[in-house]
């Protein structure tokens, strides 16, 4: 199962709600499969408020993106050396 993030809103007559929501499926994104997950996840955790929302796109949550535990990860690779630009030589 991989991880993907919904984006949410309600229609313009009611109160606006906007958002984003994390859930997990099986299916590729953007299947009918796959919106049918995320509009179950959205129901089970917005309750009744959410039936009339509408879920506007849903993409897939990159690697970068997911934290084991909430914390920061350190790089100790070393840096990139720059490269100077050439030197123009008028003689």
């Amino acid at each position: 199962m991989q991880t993907y993030l919904a984006h949410y809103t309600s229609p313009k007559h009611s109160e606006s709600a906007t958002g984003v929501f994390e859930y997990q499926s099986a299916s590729r994104a953007n299947t009918k499969k796959n919106l049918h997950d995320a509009r179950m996840k959205m129901l089970e955790t917005y309750g009744k408020d959410a039936v009339s929302w509408v879920i506007d796109s849903v993409e897939l949550k990159k690697e970068k993106d997911v934290r084991a535990d909430g914390q920061m990860e350190l790089d100790f690779r070393e840096a990139p050396k720059k490269k100077r630009p050439r030197k123009k030589e008028w003689w």
